[in-house]
């Protein structure tokens, strides 16, 4: 499960990386949307993960 968590907070981080190079680059708001909304689901699967771990580990 640790190997899960730490993709999906990598995956996190690309997410908000890309907003803040989208924001730089004056990039349109359907690409910001996309970066923000990444970010967000990859939130709610971490949380899931996490929480799906600790189901299975009892």
């Amino acid at each position: 499960m640790k190997e899960a968590v730490f993709v999906i907070a990598m995956g996190i981080v690309l997410w908000i990386i890309a907003l803040v190079f989208a924001i730089v680059m004056n990039a349109s708001s359907t690409v910001l949307w996309i970066c923000l909304i990444g970010a967000l689901l990859g939130v709610v699967g971490l949380r899931y993960t996490i929480k799906r771990g600790r189901k299975s580990a009892l």
